[in-house]
């Protein structure tokens, strides 16, 4: 029997499913309530169709919870980018008309033309990186928050307030010389002691997601740390943002991804390239941290972001091609552990970079996106990093 594509537009409370055939040929249409019971119900009724292939759109976002359902259970399942979902349904009969039987048609064409899309796997090791980088995120958000406001109630109390880089040691000193005999003054003096210990709880939580990023990252036996200013917490972000690098085919896709490549802007003769920004902003402002990082300490980052400097990049240009740079590596040593974890499967790419190497070989600095795409092109598998 043919394989035929069930494409889901998933949403909070219900999944919308169409099924085609090869022809696009619609064999079903359907909506269940989001429940176990509806669960059941749905694969109990595509089970008619032993050949069957899921696209779900958004495997990662909305529709994450049934994508790694369906996985767990032995379905084939692919993840649909909204983009993509969204050029077939404005290029359909209907004039893009926006509602869920549209869009589980629109998921389901693109999963049976489309090439190449993403596999959906069960839930890894990379999953875990990202959650235990997104908890770090927000205590620090909700830290920075607190010491904001500390700063604020203490600047009520003490004249001048309290310099930069408060921590809840150096606060304490500071309200400990304050004495107010208004109500006023007492309620700010005991506002501040409560952020004192709102900073403290923050700070012990901190910590403790500290060491199991730590532990997480150690455990992934990844070389990532080798590299100067990637330390556990840049190399949890990477991890968890990137997941199976595989799917990058070449270190410039992985730029554009990272949003690290350039974009062209080129008109006639004139050609010109312009700051991106586009890709994973998550993975930019890890690569930034690295390149900062790279510029102070170690010598061969500061070589070449001073020969950039002398070439009239200018300051932030010449940071810009030290992260183009650093992209390269980060992806090369990736592609390496994976060799390394996967001996005799697929491995590598194209460029001629060690994992040793913090500056690649490859000139690739200022290398834009990849180009116009004129045909489908399949994934190549990764081949082994030359050394």
């Amino acid at each position: 029997m043919a394989t035929v594509v069930i494409g889901v537009d998933p949403a909070k409370r219900s999944n919308t499913i169409e099924v085609i055939d090869s022809d696009e040929n619609v064999l079903l249409m359907a909506r269940f309530e989001n429940s176990s019971a509806d669960y059941r119900k749905m694969r109990g009724l595509v089970k008619r169709w032993p050949e069957r292939k899921w696209a779900v759109e958004g495997a990662t976002g909305v529709g994450l919870n049934l994508a790694q359902r369906l996985v767990s259970d032995g379905e084939h399942v692919v993840d649909v980018p909204s983009k993509l979902s969204t050029r077939v349904r404005a290029i359909d009969t209907g004039h893009g008309r926006k509602n869920d039987p549209s869009d589980a048609h629109a998921v389901a064409v693109v999963g049976l033309r489309t090439a190449g899309l993403r596999v959906v796997t069960v839930d890894d090791e990379a999953v875990v990186m990202r959650l235990l980088s997104q908890r770090r995120r927000d205590l620090v958000r909700s830290r920075t928050q607190a010491v904001n406001r500390l700063h604020q109630a203490l600047m009520q109390l003490i004249p001048a307030g309290a310099r930069k880089k408060l921590t809840a040691a150096k606060a304490k000193e500071k309200l400990a010389t304050v004495r107010p005999r208004d109500a006023a003054g007492k309620a700010r003096r005991q506002l501040a002691a409560d952020l004192i210990d709102d900073v403290i709880v923050l700070d012990r939580k901190l910590d403790a997601i500290d060491k199991r990023i730590a532990e997480a990252v150690k455990a992934s036996d990844t070389t990532l740390t080798d590299i100067v200013g990637v330390g556990p917490v840049t190399a949890a972000a990477i991890l968890g943002e990137v997941g199976d690098v595989a799917r990058f085919t070449t270190a410039d896709r992985f730029a554009s991804y990272t949003g690290t490549a350039p974009l062209e802007v080129s008109s006639g003769d004139v050609v010109r390239h312009r700051l991106s920004r586009a890709g994973n902003r998550r993975l930019n402002n890890a690569l930034h941290i690295v390149a900062l990082s790279n510029k102070r300490h170690d010598a061969r980052g500061k070589a070449y972001y001073e020969r950039k400097l002398a070439a009239g990049k200018g300051k932030k240009g010449s940071l810009r091609c030290l992260k183009r740079r650093l992209s390269d590596v980060v992806f090369r040593t990736m592609v390496e552990d994976r060799a390394r974890a996967n001996p005799g499967g697929q491995m590598g790419a194209t460029l001629t970079a060690s994992a040793v190497d913090q500056i690649p070989k490859a000139n690739t600095s200022d290398k834009p996106q990849p180009g116009f795409v004129t045909e489908a092109t399949p994934t190549r598998p990764l081949a082994k990093a030359a050394s």
